[in-house]
């Protein structure tokens, strides 16, 4: 079974478009969209398990220029 999860993003001023289109070729995401609000891009991601996930946020998502603050929310079926 895999994992989801949507991840929010806040990014530098004027910063939202690049990164949602440069977080959309990570492989494992599904979506990236940038948004108004108190994040800037929201992103679906997909793994194979919490561990995978997780690594994929601080290893890819975290890296890219222009990130300051990212809140990863699994999904969960109750």
């Amino acid at each position: 079974m895999s994992v989801s999860a949507y991840v929010l993003i806040q990014t530098e001023v004027g910063k939202a478009a690049q990164v949602a289109e440069e977080v959309g070729l990570i492989d494992g995401v599904v979506s990236a969209e940038d948004v108004t609000g108190p994040y800037d891009v929201i992103v679906r991601a997909e793994a194979n398990s919490v561990d995978e996930l997780g690594r994929m946020v601080v290893s890819k998502v975290q890296l890219i220029d222009g990130i300051t603050r990212t809140l990863t929310c699994p999904v969960v079926h109750l």
